[in-house]
């Protein structure tokens, strides 16, 4: 951040009254709602530290550290008093007075673009430190940041006459409208740089499976391994009394009289050799019988990620991606994983999406009666469980769930209708397929963009 671009903000933002809203709506990004309606996001990433104007949006997920509790205590619903740059640094400061603050108390909150510095601190009148975005140890620093210590100056920045005149002159541009141009920047250069790192990972799965396909046999092979094996083992029972416990090989002749090599197994018995090769022939004959089942969920799995694919290029906002493609959570909750289906945390709420029929039968038989089940109307594609714990679902969770729902049921662009309902609602029928009621209907629109894979 410059010097002169602080000057502006702070001018703009002490024309507010008050801030009705404070919170972290990503690692590093203050959201600060001003006058109800005006937000502004102060991203303090060390090294690239930035504000901006953009609306209101969810957090990516909830922060309860005690900085998240007190930043909202002591800021949300506030009488803002006075906005400065501070030492003529590349500091800003807030002066407020809190909504519940005992006789006249005063806090600030202090936001630091210093580099690798850079810092989001509460400080109360007497420039003690309440609480900090980071904390700070003397072994890295000399000011330490931690809760209960005085809060010390940031040495002074030397100012030249040509920065002072570049200063005076960006006050009097309109710093909403730069704030917003420069969000616009952020969130394209932050969408192209999210859909790169997400495709790949994504088209690395859909390899993976391609490859697997490539190598499952067919069902004719596996039927003649079957036949094989079962002939060998007959030719070992029909010639057991030539076999010695030392041989490698059996030379003989088939049913047919032509001349054949059996290797035989080592470290069996004698008289379980015959049992060895049938084995292998009743395993080859099931996996003959099941080959298309295999396939068939290697081909849905594979499906599956084709459909994120294709709704990653078409994503317009970071938000989208992260529903698609989530981070690991950093709590033990955030990284528990689901057996069957793929799982996703839409606001805190864990959605489960089946992939296959398979998955999707799982899915329905582990749901609870309360959970909300949905699913693309006259179309078969994948179920999808939100666990409710028995809460009313926010209307933003099951439209963002609807939409994964879409996303990974059908490739082709339109408006398509998705059904839910209460588990306890939905009747199954045979193998996935289901029957249900007093459900209720969204309608959802996949956009289409062009594919490469």
């Amino acid at each position: 951040m410059k010097l002169y671009e602080l000057k502006a903000i702070a001018k703009r933002l002490g024309e507010f009254s008050f801030i009705s809203r404070a919170r972290r709506v990503e690692d590093n990004t203050v959201e600060i709602v001003f006058d109800k309606q005006h937000s502004y996001f102060f991203n303090m990433t060390r090294g690239h530290s930035v504000v901006y104007k953009a609306p209101s949006q969810r957090p990516l997920q909830g922060y309860n550290a005690p900085f998240d509790t007190l930043l909202h205590s002591l800021l949300s619903a506030g009488r803002l008093l006075e906005v400065a740059v501070w030492g003529n640094d590349r500091i800003l400061r807030f002066k407020v007075a809190p909504k519940s603050a005992y006789k006249n108390q005063i806090i600030y909150l202090q936001l630091e673009f210093t580099g690798k510095n850079t810092n989001a601190i509460l400080i109360d009148e007497n420039e003690v430190i309440i609480e900090a975005l980071r904390h700070i140890d003397a072994e890295s620093s000399f000011r330490i940041i931690r809760p209960g210590v005085e809060l010390l100056p940031v040495p002074a920045r030397e100012t030249t006459a040509s920065m002072l005149s570049i200063q005076r002159s960006a006050l009097s541009s309109d710093i909403d409208t730069l704030l917003e141009k420069k969000y616009r920047q952020i969130q394209q250069q932050r969408l192209k740089e999210m859909k790169k790192q997400k495709l790949s990972s994504t088209e690395k799965k859909i390899r993976k499976l391609r490859n697997e396909l490539s190598k499952l046999p067919d069902q004719a092979q596996l039927e003649a391994e079957a036949q094989t094996w079962q002939n060998y083992g007959n030719l070992i029972l029909a010639n057991l009394y030539q076999i010695k416990p030392y041989d490698t090989k059996l030379k003989t002749y088939d049913f047919e009289g032509s001349e054949i090599t059996i290797k035989l197994p080592k470290h069996i018995k004698v008289n379980r050799m015959s049992d060895y090769f049938f084995n292998l022939s009743k395993r080859a004959k099931n996996k003959a019988k099941n080959i298309h089942i295999e396939k068939e969920n290697l081909e849905s799995k594979k499906t599956f990620y084709e459909n994120i694919y294709y709704a990653i290029e078409q994503a317009k906002e970071p938000y989208e991606l992260e529903l698609l493609v989530p981070k690991r959570g950093k709590s033990q909750r955030k990284k528990e994983k689901v057996k069957e289906g793929e799982l996703f945390w839409i606001d805190d709420y864990k959605v489960m999406v089946g992939r296959n029929s398979t998955e999707n039968q799982k899915l329905l038989s582990q749901a609870k009666s309360n959970d909300i089940w949905m699913h693309t109307r006259d179309i078969p594609g994948s179920h999808v469980i939100i666990r409710t714990d028995k809460q009313n679902l926010p209307d933003s969770v099951i439209e963002a769930a609807a939409k994964l729902c879409v996303d990974f049921s059908v490739k082709s662009p339109g408006d398509y209708l998705v059904d839910y309902t209460k588990r306890k609602f939905v009747k199954i029928q045979e193998g996935s397929h289901v029957e249900y009621n007093k459900y209720q209907t969204l309608s959802i629109t996949k956009e289409g963009v062009e594919i490469r894979i």
